[in-house]
Formats: structure tokens, sequence, C-alpha cells
């Protein structure tokens, strides 16, 4: 049995833990080439994140279960709508988890330069991370929170630091002309919030281990919500910081923006408290998706999709043997990473991960409507009103999926049909 040791700022950190990882470091280097006219492509991102939000916080209330987007997508179309979602989710969260522990390497590089230089090293040290953190997660989920609410305050307070005390140092001529691209606003605006869009991914992390959590039909939807608003502040600020602090010649070809940005205030020392906050970010998400691998496998095989074995469970009521299956695929894809004989492989994960993580958000959308409509005989105006959030929620989704690029939407829909031999297996 299952022990509620979640609250409201865990669940919180869960949140902003995950959306915050390593992208949002690199972010500003990719928007230069529009200049001030990407805050509206956040603005419009951040419109779509909060649809999303709301969505999962509408759900969660209806549905109080472990699993997330996969609970509600069973719940909603049913089990081989619900294993699709289980199983592209969990793969997306397995290589993202390797993606993620090889940006973590990077940046303790900064360090300790031999992990640059010797890759065998590195991947020793890729290995360690994963597996320290697998072994915190298994401990439980309460032990997992911990880290995760303190690794949460040490990577948004110097983001949010640099944003305030940045607007004494700014120099607001960066930010014109408004639109430096030399495309209409409109495509402007579209380029800029698909590339913002992936600093927001995750904002469903409180649902999935809806089991531990304490009052989940309060909490989870406050959290999910507070979480999203909480990231958006510091992705926005810390954007704005840095485009105003770092001239937009320099900053579209800059491999550490926030580290350029806080060296004009704080000078050179700032590149390694800024490699540090790096550091602490990508742990902190790493530590987080490893939570989500066990815990959406083990929603999926409670129901009977997934292998028995994901649904097994250690003395903490953590899932420590689909943690250790997930960090053992996890472990083997992280290496190829660091291989040039593996380039396709490289491409072929990034494109995974982007893919199927979008996809649990259209069956998510449309599962709401299902039970709303099976619930409700006739709609009132809280249902209606609703109903237009879960629509909004599921046009963004899918205006984003097309957004990723034919390549990316062509990989993943070749995953998803890769899971039907497994939901056949299951069934015999």
């Amino acid at each position: 049995m299952q022990t509620r040791t979640i609250g409201l700022w865990e669940s919180t950190a869960l949140v902003v833990g995950n959306m915050i990882g390593s992208g949002i470091f690199l972010l500003p280097a990719a928007l230069a080439a529009f200049g001030g006219i990407s805050m509206l492509g956040w603005l419009f991102s951040a419109a779509g994140a909060l649809c999303l939000a709301r969505l999962f916080g509408y759900l969660s209330r209806e549905l109080p279960q472990t699993g997330g987007p996969y609970a509600y997508s069973r719940q909603g179309l049913g089990d081989f709508a619900g294993f699709l979602v289980g199983w592209g989710y969990w793969i997306s969260i397995c290589s993202g988890n390797a993606a993620i522990t090889t940006a973590l390497v990077s940046y303790l590089s900064v360090f300790f330069p031999i992990l640059e230089t010797q890759r065998l090293l590195a991947v020793a040290a890729g290995m360690a991370l994963i597996w320290g953190l697998t072994w915190v997660n298994a401990r439980g989920v309460k032990e997992a929170a911990v880290v995760q609410v303190v690794t949460t305050i040490l990577k948004v307070a110097p983001i949010l630091l640099l944003a305030v005390v940045g607007i004494f140092f700014m120099d607001w001529s960066h930010f014109v002309p408004f639109n430096r691209s030399g495309q209409t606003a409109f495509s402007a605006v579209t380029a800029t919030a698909t590339l913002t869009l992936w600093a927001f991914l995750g904002m469903e992390s409180a649902t999935v281990p809806a089991g531990n959590v304490r009052n989940p039909e309060q909490t989870i939807p406050r959290a999910t919500l507070l979480g999203t608003l909480i990231t958006i502040v510091v992705n926005i600020a810390g954007t704005v910081a840095v485009m105003g602090l770092v001239p937009p010649e320099v900053l579209a070809g800059s491999p550490a923006p926030f580290a350029d940005a806080a060296a004009q205030i704080w000078g050179p020392v700032a590149h390694q408290l800024v490699a540090g906050a790096a550091v602490v970010a990508s742990f902190g998400a790493l530590n987080g998706w490893i939570l989500m691998q066990g815990q959406v496998p083990m929603a999926v095989a409670a129901d009977r999709l997934f292998p028995a074995i994901f649904a097994r469970q250690g003395k903490s009521g953590a899932p420590v043997a689909g943690l250790l299956i997930s960090s053992v695929l996890v472990s083997v894809v992280m290496p190829m990473y660091y291989s040039r004989g593996f380039v396709a492989a490289f491409q072929f994960i990034i494109l995974l991960s982007t893919m199927t993580v979008l996809v649990p958000y259209v069956f998510s959308a449309a599962a709401y409507a299902v039970l709303v409509f099976q619930k409700n005989k006739s709609l009132r105006g809280r249902e209606v009103l609703r109903l237009i959030v879960a629509a909004l929620a599921f046009a963004f989704s899918v205006w984003a999926i097309a957004g990723s690029g034919m390549e990316s939407v062509y990989w993943g829909f070749l995953l998803l049909l890769a899971g039907i031999p497994v939901y056949v297996w299951v069934k015999r």
C-alpha cells in the first residue's frame, strides 16, 4: 500500500524542477536572432502552458490516480489509447533522462575539465549520477521529493537574482529593432513560441505520483498551476535580463548566455557560478524525471497493460523494479551521446523525446471531454468553460506537434506503432 507523503510544496517543486532544466540556460542564445519580439513568443507558449496546467488540474480532480496522462487517457478513451500514451511517455522519459545526464556531465566539465577530454570517464560520471538518483528514488517518493525541493530552490534563486539585479544594468537598445529576424511578425512569433514551448514540458509532473500525494484532489491542481506560474516568471524574467545585458550579436553565438550576462555584472567569476546553477538545474530535473520513469510504468502495469514486474514495489512503496529496468535503459542509451558513430541514434532519441511527450497532452484533452460528456447529460456554465480550456489545450498541443517538424512526427508515429506488439503480448 502506498503512503501519501507528498504535500503542496513537494508537488510544486516536482513541477518546477522538471520544467526548469538545462534548456533555459541555452534558450536566450537561440532567441537572440529574433530580438524583443521573442517575448511575444514566450507569452504565447506560456498561455498554452497555462491552458494545459488547468486541464491537468481538472483531470486530477476527476481522477486522482497514479499515472497522470496515462490514467486519464485510459479512463476516457480505453485500454489501447491508455497503453499508447503510457508506452510513448515512458520511452520519452527514459531517452530524455539520457540527454539530461549528458548535459549535466557537460556542465560538470567546467569544474572537472578532464570530463571534456576523457569520454570513458564522462560516461562513468553519468552512470554514477543515474544510479545514485535511482537509489534515492528507490528509497521512497518522500526522499526524492526532499531532493527536488532543495534543488529547485537552488536553481531558481540564481536566475531570479540575475533578473532582479540585471534591471539596473540593462541596455534597452538591445531590444531595437523589435523584430530582428527579417520574417513577418506572425512567422517570428510562431517560431519563437515553438522554441520556448520546450521550456514548459513537464507541467503534468505532479499528476503522475498521485497515489503518493496527500489530498490529491486539491494538492495536484494547485501545485500544477503554481508550478507553471513560477516557471513562466522565471523563464521570461531570466530571458529578458540576459537579452538586456548581452549585445544581440554576441548573444546569438554564446554557448553560455547566462554566464555572459552574469559576467556583465559580477565579472569572470560569474562563469563558474552560473555553471554551478546549471549543474543544479540539470541534477534537479534528472531527479524529478527518474521519479517519473518509475511511476508511469507502475501505473500502466497495475492495470495489466505492462508486464507485471513494473508494478512491484519495495518496502518504501517505490516501484523499485520499474526504476531499475528504466535506469538500465537510460544507461544503455546515454553512452550513445558520446559516440560519433551513433549520431543517427542521437537524433532519433531527441526526436522521440520531443514528439512523444506531446502526444499525451492531446489524448488527455480528448479524454477530459469524454469524461465530462459521460458525467453530465446537460452542460452548465462551468463545464462549458472547462471544455473550452480543454479545446484550447488540444489545439495548442496539435499545433506544437506540427511545429516540431515532419521528421519528428514521422519517428514518433513509428514509436507508437512499435508498442503494439507489446500490447498484444500483455493482452494474450
